[in-house]
């Protein structure tokens, strides 16, 4: 089955927009049959995990995100060696870039609004230097309507400062309206792919759907960023060894006789509950 579809990008432009909004996109970069299976694995690996503890973390009312390992997704080698992703990981991290983190984030009927948040505090190499140490690529499962809690994201906001804010990470609600003014909501299709700054701030909406809106996550960070320690990816031997060279290169995971299920380790507090819609 033919995995990729679009090429037609200017890699040059994406990343010129990626350094100014935070967020950019490649329409039909797989295939829907390719997008279709990805859906398969993740509820898999949802259904899965949400029964052990541990194998789920709350990210708001019924809006989960588990991690995965590399081989759970049948899709993972495609993903990673898409030109689009390649290109952009080497020209925005590094010829050294780390693939740090595979996961998926699920909002349900009855997820509410979040509040505006970035996915980690901003390190200094970003709100003085404006350099961008890590990126999350995210799929959707499914063809996102109005009614499925569409993310939404305040393009630019990757460079504010944030120190001041609870956890360098969750801005104060006084000032949510201007990031609810500048707010971009976005409608992905199956097959989309989206790569964006996690210190964009950001939300999830109000889920009304009675269809889940499983997103693949991809993490990706500069040498140094240090964000791989927050996660514990693992491979068996076998499937280590029959990953294409440019994929092991830049890996970064543990390689194992047997699959342990991950637990989560980025539970991101400020998420638990929900938001006013401001």
């Amino acid at each position: 089955m033919a995995a990729r579809g679009n090429y037609n990008y200017d890699l040059q432009q994406n990343l010129k927009t990626l350094e100014t909004d935070g967020i950019i996109g490649l329409k039909s970069a797989f295939t829907l049959e390719w997008a279709d299976a990805m859906r398969e694995d993740m509820m898999t690996a949802f259904w899965s995990a949400i029964q052990r503890p541990g194998g789920a973390v709350g990210r708001g009312p019924r809006r989960w995100y588990v991690e995965i390992h590399p081989q759970d997704f049948g899709g993972f080698v495609d993903l990673v060696t898409h030109p689009w992703v390649t290109g952009i990981c080497q020209s925005m991290l590094g010829v050294d870039y780390q693939i740090v983190e595979i996961g998926l984030d699920v909002p349900f009927q009855g997820a509410k609004y979040q509040p505006w948040h970035r996915d980690f505090p901003s390190p200094r190499d970003t709100y003085v230097n404006r350099r961008i140490t890590s990126l999350a690529f995210n799929l959707t499962g499914v063809d996102v309507t109005e009614d499925m809690g569409p993310f939404e994201i305040a393009p630019g906001t990757q460079w504010e400062d944030g120190r001041e804010w609870k956890h360098e990470m969750f801005p104060e609600k006084d000032i949510w309206p201007r990031f609810a003014e500048r707010a971009v909501p976005k409608y992905p299709s199956r097959g989309d792919i989206s790569c964006r700054s996690a210190l964009a701030v950001h939300r999830g909406t109000q889920h009304g759907s009675p269809t889940a809106r499983p997103v693949l996550v991809l993490g990706v960070d500069a040498p140094g960023a240090g964000h791989a320690e927050l996660h514990d990816m693992m491979v068996t031997q076998d499937y280590f060894d029959a990953l294409p060279e440019q994929v092991k290169k830049h890996l970064i995971c543990r390689v194992v006789d047997t699959l342990i299920p991950v637990t989560q380790k980025h539970d991101i507090e400020g998420l638990v509950m929900g938001a006013d819609p401001v």
